[in-house]
C-alpha cells in the first residue's frame, strides 16, 4: 500500500465517522448496571486483519442510564478507497475507486459481563463479491480500553475470517 494510498484511507475513515456520529442507531445492550456502566463513554479507535488486508475505525457511544446503547462501525479495507456498506439484500459490491460515500454499519446487540464484551453487526457487503457478511465481536474492558478479536463468517466463504479491534474512551 502506498503511504497515499494509506493517507486517503485515514483521512476519510475519519470524516465517514465525523459524519456518522450524529446519526447513530439504538443498539440494545444487556447486562448489569455495573456491567453497563463501565462501558458508559465515547469510544473511539480501529480494527485490523493480516488474514484480509482490511482495516477501519470505530466509534460509539454508550448511555449507562438505559438498556440501550448508540454506535455504528465505519470499515474502510485498505487500497479500496471507499467504506464498506450495509446490506441492502441485493449486493453491493463496486468497483475500486469507486466515488466514496458515507456509510456506516449498524451494531445489532451489545452484552457485557464482568469486563468481556461481545457482540455482533448488521450483516454488511462483501467489497468484492457483494454477498451478505456477518460479523462478531469480543473484548476485554481494561479501564478506559476494550480490546478484543472479531470473527466474519459469509461472502461465498466457508472459512471465517478474523481479526483485532481495540477501543479508547475519549475522555472530555
Amino acid at each position: 500500500m502506498s503511504s497515499r494510498t494509506g493517507i486517503l484511507d485515514v483521512a476519510l475513515a475519519a470524516l465517514v465517522t465525523a459524519c456518522a456520529a450524529a446519526h447513530q442507531p439504538r443498539v440494545p445492550l444487556a447486562g448489569t448496571a455495573g456491567d453497563v456502566a463501565a462501558l458508559a463513554g465515547q469510544w473511539e479507535g480501529s480494527y485490523s486483519s493480516a488474514a484480509t488486508g482490511r482495516s477501519g475505525s470505530i466509534s460509539f457511544t454508550l448511555s449507562a442510564s438505559s438498556d440501550s446503547a448508540f454506535g455504528d462501525v465505519v470499515m474502510i479495507p485498505r487500497g479500496w478507497g471507499r467504506p464498506l456498506q450495509a446490506w441492502n439484500g441485493q449486493g453491493s459490491a463496486g468497483a475500486p475507486g469507486a466515488q466514496p460515500r458515507v456509510a456506516v454499519l449498524t451494531i445489532n446487540f451489545v452484552r457485557v459481563t464482568g469486563g468481556r464484551v461481545t457482540g455482533r453487526l448488521a450483516p454488511y457487503a462483501d467489497p468484492e463479491s457483494g454477498a451478505p457478511l456477518a460479523t462478531t465481536f469480543e473484548g476485554q474492558l481494561a479501564g478506559d480500553r476494550i480490546e478484543g478479536t472479531y470473527t466474519t463468517r459469509g461472502g461465498g466463504s466457508p472459512d471465517a475470517q478474523t481479526g483485532q479491534w481495540q477501543v479508547m474512551r475519549r475522555r472530555r
